[in-house]
């Protein structure tokens, strides 16, 4: 694993700070349909931080990340599979913050536009470990087309923080197998391990 120098020793800069240089963004297409920027949740000093691709309709709607049916199988995996707690425990967030029409994937556009807030995210939080949920987060993270079936369950870094690719949630509703749900707990069993070095 090649090390980086970190995002930064440590930030000066708050995740409200970046909520608010965020504003009410027309950077790229998706504000035109959006109904709410789902800009993240949780514990903004989270050890553990997961990103995701942008937010769907139930997201869209409530204005919090992974809050429809991959929500709650994500909530399950980090509450019933790693003991934590999805709120005080970790930070969850999107590589774009609106909603892409018919919950396709964000385009190359969309994603330069967002991704300058997704990294001023993670410096804010400076986690221990980043989980990237499915093959645009990961893809966004390390900055290449990522064959997700092939790496996921294997350490990258990002920045000097440890990323580690996994399945999306969404994924695991379409194609709910014995050996993806293994795939998926035994790579959050090795983020687990990671966060008590």
């Amino acid at each position: 694993m090649e090390t980086k120098q970190k995002l930064t020793k440590k930030s000066n800069i708050s995740i409200e700070e970046v909520r608010e240089e965020l504003g009410d963004c027309t950077r790229c297409n998706l504000h035109k349909d959006r109904k709410t920027i789902v800009f993240g949740s949780g514990n903004p000093n989270a050890d553990l931080v997961f990103v995701g691709e942008g937010p769907g309709a139930d997201e869209d709607e409530q204005g919090f990340p992974f809050v429809g049916r991959a929500g709650k199988k994500l909530t399950e995996i980090i509450e019933k599979g790693m003991n934590l707690n999805r709120e005080k425990d970790t930070y969850i967030c999107n590589i774009v913050k609106c909603r892409p029409p018919n919950n396709r994937d964000p385009k190359p556009d969309e994603i330069t536009a967002c991704k300058p807030f997704l990294i001023k995210q993670l410096q804010a939080i400076q986690p221990k470990a980043i989980v990237a949920l499915g093959k645009p987060a990961a893809s966004t993270l390390l900055g290449r087309t990522v064959p997700i079936m092939k790496e996921r369950g294997n350490w990258y870094e990002y920045e000097g923080i440890p990323l580690m690719l996994t399945l999306h949630p969404a994924y695991l509703l379409r194609a709910y197998t014995i050996e993806n749900r293994r795939n998926v707990m035994n790579d959050m069993n090795k983020v687990l391990k990671k966060l008590k070095q």
